[in-house]
């Protein structure tokens, strides 16, 4: 193990799942990498993998939701987490509904908001998409999904 894998180790940030409307397609995915960015103004980064199908719709998408789960909520992050956009309709199996732009809000989320794509970043296997906050929602809610909460979830892509 190096250095920089102790360090990373180390971190248990917060899951969440992102949801992408391109025309007609859908996707969305279970995320490990996000955090606010900015605070003046207000801007949020969730990182995508190059392998993913919501990564594929989110190039073309003008915002992105972005959705905390509440620890409990297991079984929604492992759809997002371990299905594929490109085998299963995840959102047949899930209450949601339209957001700002045509999005997809899981209604279901403990928490939410619909950003504006403001820029992308190539970061190597992922991108960053920097979103500026436009709608959101919520409700008070039990301690957030996190990655230890997740590690059981086989991802649907590699890594």
């Amino acid at each position: 193990m190096t250095d920089v894998d102790a360090f990373m180790d180390r971190l248990n940030p917060e899951m969440c799942v992102v949801t992408a409307v391109a025309g007609a397609e859908r996707s969305g995915c279970l995320v490990g990498f996000s955090s606010q960015c900015s605070i003046r103004p207000v801007r949020f980064a969730v990182w995508l993998s190059k392998a993913n199908h919501t990564y594929r719709v989110a190039q073309a998408a003008a915002c992105l939701t972005v959705h905390l789960l509440d620890r409990d909520q297991h079984g929604l992050a492992a759809l997002f987490g371990g299905q594929t956009g490109d085998r299963v309709d995840k959102f047949a199996q899930v209450r949601w509904t339209r957001g700002h732009g045509g999005s997809v809000v899981l209604e279901d989320a403990a928490a939410w908001f619909v950003g504006t794509v403001e820029q992308r970043v190539d970061a190597g296997d992922h991108v960053g998409f920097v979103l500026a906050p436009v709608q959101w929602g919520g409700r008070a809610g039990d301690p957030p999904l996190r990655l230890d909460d997740a590690l059981d979830i086989s991802p649907g892509h590699p890594a």
